[in-house]
This record gives structure tokens, C-alpha cells and sequence, in this order.
């Protein structure tokens, strides 16, 4: 369990955090140097991250959030997303993600950096994000649905199904769960089969001509999500969703909301 790798041409990235594949801060430090070193590597030409269990990735582990005295497990989540969101944008090869039930907070961020998307059929994806009274990720959101969906998933915190994406040209291809792997290496194949030296090229090259500065934009939304926090909201939605009131956890030297 946690993150695994296995090498080759095909480099495979697993995450297995049960039950739901909510990471918790150290769980996104080792995904994102498990992404970047699979991608350093001279053999590899392209890179699959997928995921074990019940759902493709649930975002940050709120209970360790919550339990965290002060701010540091929020600091290190917001940090931990942050570096492996960029980890999978920033690979040297192509990242092919593979996703299935859930991909919900983190996994959009994920995935929404990911260069290709296949998807099972009982895939969905949404950002949470209002209702745990934090933002972020809506700039990996942008990348895979139009611009008033997005808006709308984010005030609403609606799903779509790998249906809808497929509709909107982000996911490649929608497989029987049981196929997911399969497809996926099928088209990861297609891509190893390229010259490699001409591959690196060709995600810097793509890196370079995207519109947006994903690492900037998100930091941006990180942003107001420290804001909530420090404003008491973060704290509310995530006491609700723990299930559990509100409370004030000491720190070593004065009390402090947990967060």
C-alpha cells in the first residue's frame, strides 16, 4: 500500500491508500517525487498513474487535517497538492492518468495536469471544495470541462461522469472498469513506441505554448483557501464533514484552531 512504481518504458505510478485514496500530506510528497523520478528516468518514455481501491483519489486526508494541532497539516496538504499536482504537469514524458470511481479535490488537480485521460465507466469527477469551505483545483478543472460548467461544478459541487468528459474531448476513452488498465497501457503503448528523445520535446514544447501558468493559477487559489481558514470557515466545513463540533486544540504554546 501507498505509492508504488514500477519501471520500464511504461512506468506505472499505483496509489493505494484505503479506503478511498485520501492522501494525507506525506502521501503527496511521495506521489510527486514518485512521478518525477519515474519520468527522469532515461528509459521511460511515458508514465501511468492510477490508482488501487474504491475510487481513482479523494483529495486530502480532512481527519488528519483536523486532528493536526495548528495549521501545519494544512500548510503541508496545500504544500504536499501543490508540489504533485506540479509534479505531474512538470514530468518529462507524457502522464497518462487512468481513473475510476472517484476522482474528487486532489484527483482533479491530478488529473486535470495529466497529458492523457482514460477513464472507466463508472468514473465521476468533482471538486467538493465549497462544501469543505476551501478553493483550489478549479484551475485543473478549466483544463477538462468548458468554463460555465466548471463555474457551475464549482458553486454547486455537481459531478460529471467520464460520459460527459468524453463528450467534452478530456477523456480519451471510456473502458468497463475491469478494461481500465488494459486501455490505458494500450494507449500508453502508442506513445512508448515514439522516439523518446522527440517525446521530452514534445511535452516541453506543449508545456510552452499552454495559455495558462497552472502553478501560478493555483497558487492563487490556495490563496483565499488560507483565507477561509483564518477567517474560521475552513475549520466549520471540515468539523462538519468529520463529524464532530467545532473545537479549540492547544498547541505547544498558545490555543489555536485545529487546521
Amino acid at each position: 500500500m501507498g505509492i508504488t512504481v514500477r519501471g520500464g518504458p511504461i512506468a506505472e505510478v499505483v496509489v493505494d491508500v484505503p479506503p478511498v485514496n485520501a492522501l494525507p500530506v506525506q502521501g503527496w510528497f511521495d506521489l510527486a517525487s514518485a512521478v518525477l523520478t519515474a519520468g527522469r528516468d532515461p528509459a521511460t518514455r511515458v508514465v501511468v498513474l492510477r490508482a488501487e481501491g474504491r475510487g481513482f483519489n479523494a483529495g486530502v486526508d480532512i481527519k488528519e487535517m483536523q486532528r493536526t494541532a495548528g495549521f501545519e497539516a494544512l500548510v503541508g496538504a496545500n504544500r504536499g497538492c501543490y508540489a504533485a499536482f506540479a509534479a505531474v504537469y512538470e514530468c518529462e514524458v507524457p502522464v497518462l492518468a487512468a481513473v475510476h470511481g472517484h476522482c474528487l479535490g486532489g484527483g482533479i488537480g491530478l488529473v486535470g495536469n495529466a497529458d492523457i485521460v482514460v477513464a472507466s465507466e463508472d468514473a465521476y469527477f468533482g471538486l467538493p471544495e465549497v462544501d469543505r469551505g476551501a478553493l483550489g483545483a478549479a484551475t485543473h478543472l478549466a483544463r477538462l470541462v468548458p468554463q460555465h460548467l466548471m463555474r457551475a461544478m464549482v458553486y454547486t459541487c455537481r459531478n460529471v461522469t467520464a460520459a460527459e468528459l468524453h463528450h467534452h474531448g478530456s477523456v480519451l476513452e471510456v473502458v468497463p472498469r475491469d478494461k481500465l488498465r488494459d486501455a490505458a497501457f494500450e494507449v500508453a503503448g502508442r506513445i512508448a513506441d515514439k522516439d523518446p528523445y522527440v517525446l521530452r520535446r514534445a511535452k516541453e514544447s506543449l508545456n510552452g505554448i499552454d495559455p495558462v501558468d497552472v502553478r501560478r493559477s493555483y497558487r492563487f487559489e490556495q490563496g483565499l483557501t488560507y483565507e477561509l481558514n483564518l477567517m474560521g470557515a475552513g475549520d466549520r466545513h471540515r468539523d462538519a464533514f468529520v463529524g464532530r463540533p467545532p473545537e479549540i486544540v492547544p498547541t505547544t504554546d498558545k490555543p489555536e484552531e485545529a487546521g
